[in-house]
């Protein structure tokens, strides 16, 4: 979802609530990156608004862990440490297992071929970028059709934090290729109705994203 996107969506809300929800998503759309800076002035002018909501914004951006105060003016997208990138994807296994194994009982026969259909445009995409997204887009999609709302809540708010683990993990060799497998085959328990292996399944894949994420990590 783009930011204007957003801002279209959020008419008739509170400014510094419209202006926080463009800067989170900017941040998980990746238009800002762990290190970058934020300016007041700068958001002001893009957003065409005044710097009092984008400073209530950046208020709430800072008391959810997502930036911090650099150097001089501005602050500074926050970047996770190897620890808490690790407890982070523990948690996402754990997400992503439960998720799964609910689609695979709730999951309507168009949902799964919406799912087909989102793999097909990550195998078709063509740069690491384009396959980012139609893997959130996937991702996304398995939890709403697991049919609970504070599992899909849980997402949500996870989001915020994988938003800080900066460039995606297709980025590394032959990770890309690993991926469409592992979609693949997670549709295909999900069409099953077989939420034991979906459940094995999904969080398969989310400790070989975690692998390729600490090689990323460790300069590999």
């Amino acid at each position: 979802m783009s930011v204007d996107k957003v801002l279209d969506d959020t008419e008739g809300l509170p400014l510094g609530e419209t202006v926080f929800r463009a800067l989170r998503e900017a941040l998980r759309s990746g238009t800002y990156k762990p290190g970058d800076r934020l300016r007041e002035e700068e958001v002001a002018e893009r957003l065409k608004v005044s710097r009092t909501p984008v400073r209530e914004a950046f208020g709430r951006l800072v008391s959810k862990g997502l930036v911090v105060q650099g150097r001089g003016r501005g602050l500074i997208v926050r970047r996770l440490d190897q620890t808490e990138v690790v407890e982070l994807y523990a948690m996402r296994e754990i997400l992503e297992g439960a998720a799964a194994r609910l689609a695979a009982k709730h999951a309507s026969e168009p949902e799964v071929d919406a799912l087909r259909d989102l793999e097909t445009g990550f195998e078709q995409a063509s740069t690491a970028k384009d396959m980012a997204c139609f893997n959130r887009l996937f991702h996304e999609s398995i939890f709403a059709a697991s049919r609970n709302r504070y599992l899909d809540s849980a997402l949500k708010e996870l989001q915020d934090a994988i938003a800080l683990l900066g460039p995606t993990t297709f980025t590394v060799e032959a990770r890309p290729s690993a991926a469409f497998r592992e979609h693949r085959e997670l549709i295909e328990a999900i069409a099953a109705e077989d939420g034991d292996k979906a459940d094995a399944l999904a969080r398969a894949h989310i400790r070989e994203s975690l692998r390729a994420r600490l090689k990323i990590m460790q300069g590999g």
